[in-house]
């Protein structure tokens, strides 16, 4: 569900050039530029990538500190060699990053973050450089883009702490290069932790023998079980042994290690500071104004919405599971209490015999390569481009390249990688990494990265809709056209990135699309007819009340984590877990692998409700034709291309094709309404838990 982002000061996007091409690091990025590609590399080979990188940008800032932007020209000149430093930064800020969470090699990663260390330390020091503040603040703007530009820059300038006295700059700079060192061993922490818990064959019992045959055993024949999705999602809807359910929930909570604990409440302190050095009370009131949702206030309005809308849901869903684990155990109602890790494994008895619907079973009618075939082909249907694998370096046998291509000009676009499969030091979620932001000034072209931890046979309705969510920032991506690198793809508002990859789900719970599914498989697979596709429906509705309680949780911790700063992280959670129905787990500890609120996400998790509601809009305008070229296309240029060019409410003037006023945005938009004082909230009756 995750977009990979670094914080706001780092406002360029991830990119890069081929290796060959170091040696006009000099030259302006559009002499040197043929297709990009992700440079393979050795642990010594990134030193030296990271070595003449810093020693680059070191020689175009010095440059960049010369030029007068106060007249015309050297305004001019000073905003095309800032987009030229940005890409030359992304040139080597992009394989770096994305190989210290993909590389299978333990020494290419570490040497990945030792050099992503130096780079974010660079950022740190370039948005405090005085001279280049200076220039920016006297720069001209010609255009809306041009302004919105000058108008981010200089807020990353000031974010940075630009403007305060030497003594309190400083120190906001100690703490940006703490944050940047904290959110490197959490994720690390999680990613490389390498613990297999232990559980015999009469524990897995439930469980399909497609999924017991791949995994490792021990010389007494138990079953060793490590902390990846594709591992532990099936164990916790299959496995009939509740007692092993709760102690792989357990492992699975906690694998982020006490220390992450530490590290989430040192990183809380810090951007606690750093708003304050800022004149902030709070660092959720620091982030938020740069947000759509602007106070921590609204976003408060618009959670308390959710909750009112998810409170009698989930407490229906909770009661149905208890009653029906009674019927199937013989045992009153008031004996079968519903437990954490019990709700997912009744949920799937629920949907098994309620609507004859297994996930496991899906998984003929979503064998993942065609799946994935089937992903490009819509794509490539709706938003008028052709995917042309070829062949370039790659860092795994399982990797794939594919151009993009525009289907009438013949134009190619930019490119993108597909990383689908777990292995042991890979970034354990499901993401989208923005590696190589575009700039059409310097004729550049974006590439991202889908990085996924599927089974390899199939995937299941959960699965397949993961991979379009993650497929939609993708098209994000490598679909943008923006003049500046600082403006590409996925740089948008945080409470916006989601809603383009949150409406692209829906193509994967409708007929139209799911029916062109089997084109792609060989051998053939079944066909989702009407009356399974009706049930896979129902099935992925039944517990979504469930779902929004937990997804809303997750948002109102975060947000208090950043604005109620003085609690401790777990005796928050504690606290706040404990007041739900299902109350709080003794001995876990979820915010230790919580790595939204450590990363780009701090008081940001909102967010996916946030998008969701944008998502909905954006979804009605196809109507009943989610194939539709023209509204593809449409939605394509007005969304898709234009980046972080316009601040996120225009974009009802260029996809809706009216102005944005609060009366219209009232009577056009089905799930957004705006109040008095263009407040926006959301309206309760969108939400496809209340959906039948």
């Amino acid at each position: 569900m995750m977009k990979i982002t670094f914080p706001a000061s780092f406002t360029a996007r991830f990119s890069f050039i081929v290796l060959l091409l170091l040696p006009g690091l000099l030259l302006p990025p559009a002499l040197a530029e043929t297709r990009a590609t992700v440079p393979v590399m050795g642990a010594e080979e990134i030193n030296s990538f990271c070595t003449q990188g810093l020693e680059d940008w070191k020689q175009r800032v010095s440059q960049l500190e010369e030029i007068r932007a106060y007249t015309p020209q050297g305004s001019v000149q000073f905003v095309e060699e800032w987009n030229r430093l940005l890409i030359a930064l992304d040139d080597v800020h992009g394989p770096i990053y994305l190989l210290s969470q993909v590389s299978p090699d333990e020494t290419v990663r570490s040497s990945a973050e030792a050099c992503d260390t130096q780079i974010r330390a660079f950022n740190t020091d370039l948005y405090l450089n005085q001279k280049l503040y200076a220039n920016v603040r006297v720069s001209r703007s010609t255009d809306n883009v041009e302004r919105k530009l000058r108008k981010d820059t200089l807020s990353d300038f000031e974010d940075a702490g630009i403007t305060l006295m030497p003594k309190k700059r400083e120190r906001m700079r100690e703490i940006r290069v703490r944050l940047d060192a904290i959110q490197q061993e959490f994720s690390r922490n999680i990613r490389d932790n390498k613990t297999r818990v232990v559980f015999t064959p009469e524990q897995m019992r439930g469980l399909p023998e497609d999924y017991l045959t791949k995994l490792k055993t021990d010389g007494s024949g138990n079953y060793l079980l490590d902390f990846s999705y594709p591992v532990y999602v099936p164990f916790m809807r299959y496995a009939d042994d509740s007692e092993a359910r709760r102690q792989y929930q357990f492992e699975f909570l906690n694998r982020g290690t006490p220390k992450n604990l530490e590290l989430l409440q040192e990183a809380i302190m810090l951007r606690q500071e750093m708003a304050e050095l800022a004149g902030f009370r709070s660092y959720a009131d620091y982030k938020l104004r740069r947000r759509m949702a602007k106070k921590p206030g609204l976003v408060d309005t618009f959670l308390d919405q959710v909750q009112e809308a998810t409170r009698v849901a989930e407490s229906n869903e909770l009661e149905d599971l208890r009653q029906y684990k009674a019927r199937s155990l013989g045992i009153s109602a008031s004996e079968a209490a519903i437990e954490r890790w019990d709700v997912t494994y009744w949920q799937e008895k629920i949907r098994k015999e309620r609507f004859d619907v297994d996930q496991n079973d899906l998984r003929r009618y979503f064998p993942t390569d065609a799946s994935v075939k089937w992903a490009l082909g819509i794509s490539e249907t709706l938003y008028g481009i052709t995917f042309r694998k070829a062949n370039v370096p790659l860092w795994h046998e399982d990797v794939a390249y594919f151009d993009v291509y525009d289907k009438a000009s013949k134009e190619r676009l930019g490119g993108i990688y597909l990383d689908l499969f777990p292995r042991e030091g890979k970034y354990g979620h499901a993401a989208a990494f923005p590696v190589r932001g575009g700039s059409t000034l310097e004729g550049r072209k974006p590439i991202s990265v889908l990085v996924t931890n599927f089974n390899r046979t199939g995937l299941d309705g959960n699965e397949l809709e993961t991979l379009l969510h993650e497929f939609g920032h993708v098209l994000h991506g490598v679909l943008s056209k923006t003049r500046y690198v600082e403006q590409s793809g996925t740089s948008v508002e945080r409470d916006f990135v989601e809603a383009p990859s949150q409406m692209f789900e829906a193509w994967a719970h409708e007929k139209q699309p799911l029916a062109l599914l089997p084109d792609y498989c060989s051998p053939s697979c079944p066909v989702v007819d009407d009356d399974l596709l009706k049930r896979i429906n129902q099935a992925r509705k039944y517990g979504k009340g469930t779902f929004y309680a937990r997804q809303l949780l997750y948002a109102r911790y975060d947000m208090a984590l950043y604005n109620e700063h003085k609690k401790n992280v777990m005796t928050l959670w504690e606290a706040m877990e404990g007041k739900t129905p299902l109350g709080y787990t003794k001995g876990t500890q979820f915010p230790g692998q919580f790595n939204h609120t450590i990363s780009g996400y701090a008081a940001g998790y909102y967010g996916y409700l946030w998008s969701e509601v944008l998502a909905l809009d954006m979804l009605s305008r196809f109507g009943d034709n989610l194939m539709n070229p023209q509204m593809g296309m449409r939605y394509r240029k007005a969304i898709l291309e234009r980046g972080g060019k316009l601040m996120r409410m225009n974009w009802f003037v260029h996809f809706w094709g009216v102005r944005l006023t609060a009366r219209r945005f009232t009577r056009k938009s089905p799930a957004m309404r705006v109040t008095k004082g263009n407040r926006i909230t959301a309206d309760r009756r969108a939400y496809p838990w209340l959906l039948t």
